[in-house]
């Protein structure tokens, strides 16, 4: 499996998600600076880097970074919206400067809420357009969700729409919505319950297994996982004693997280897998602990299975 460190670039962007984590702060790392943090992860044993924001192909010096990871043999991906690589050219110019996998993110394959969401009635076109351009280039895509009470309900449509147009895309990426910054204190109506995506959520696993696609999920508790338990980011990195780190351009700086617990209810005592559940992320604030429901499985073959796959 490989290392892969984050390092955020820049905090602009040219979306406004109503429940962003990382909401705009007008920092921009230097091109000298966001170097320094390749070397240090070069130095640390990473084998990647994952280049994120705000929205990290507003960086003129995006290019440039992406082929000084390869010179230093640090492979590099970025996170993105999908808005201005729809324009081929500048697409093309990250490829050649060494861009081989993209993570792009999507907020619902629907127009209208994918507009509503994001602030831009331009995003899923813009979004598609960039997909089509990457089914004749060398770079792998993978698919990036978070989940929110406007989408909660069809996020196994969305996945379905998009994987059935883009043979490219092999992975999605689910997060649980992040409710500590400032855009969902503006905007709380996007924090969903728990079982508002259950249904949904299982289906897309289902849909992504069945057809031989992987995916991770963030900041969901094991209770709400089905039979994809071993699917967890937090379970896996648990299981296999996996760090993670972190640069971020805001009051956090430079985090190395060791610890992959969250909140637990009083209940969650009586689950049997409880010491491999991270838990609930802003338990008893944004997410009700009454949505946990204990389970009786024995955790070990969930174990197994996470230890055979690498």
């Amino acid at each position: 499996m490989a290392r892969l460190g984050y390092i955020q670039i820049v905090r602009v962007c040219n979306q406004k998600c109503r429940f962003c984590s990382n909401p705009e702060n007008g920092r921009e790392l230097s091109l000298e600076q966001a170097k320094a943090h390749l070397d240090a992860f070069k130095a640390g044993g990473h084998d990647g880097v994952i280049l994120t924001g705000g929205e990290p192909t507003l960086h003129d010096g995006l290019p440039e970074l992406i082929a000084y990871a390869r010179e230093v043999g640090l492979p590099a991906r970025i996170i993105t919206n999908a808005q201005r690589t729809a324009d081929r050219d500048y697409l093309l110019r990250l490829v050649e400067a060494g861009l081989t996998h993209m993570h792009v993110s999507v907020h619902s394959h629907r127009p209208a809420l994918q507009a509503f969401l994001t602030g831009n009635r331009d995003s899923l076109a813009n979004l598609i357009r960039t997909l089509h351009h990457l089914k004749k280039l060398p770079v792998t895509v993978d698919l990036n969700q978070t989940i929110c009470a406007q989408n909660a309900d069809h996020i196994d449509e969305s996945i379905r729409w998009f994987c059935e147009r883009f043979e490219k895309i092999r992975h999605v990426s689910w997060n649980y919505l992040d409710p500590y910054q400032n855009r969902v204190a503006e905007h709380p109506d996007v924090i969903p319950r728990l079982a508002d995506s259950e249904a949904s959520l299982l289906r897309a696993m289902r849909y992504l297994d069945g057809g031989g696609r992987t995916f991770r999920i963030e900041k969901l508790p094991l209770c709400y996982m089905g039979e994809f338990a071993h699917c967890s980011t937090e379970t896996r990195k648990l299981v296999k004693h996996e760090d993670l780190s972190l640069q971020f351009l805001d009051e956090r700086g430079e985090v190395h997280v060791q610890i992959w617990y969250y909140g637990k209810a009083l209940r969650c005592k009586t689950c049997r897998l409880e010491p491999i559940c991270a838990g609930i992320w802003d338990i008893g604030g944004a997410y009700d602990p009454d949505e946990v429901r204990p389970r009786n499985d024995d955790p070990e073959p969930i174990i197994r299975k996470i230890l055979n796959e690498d």
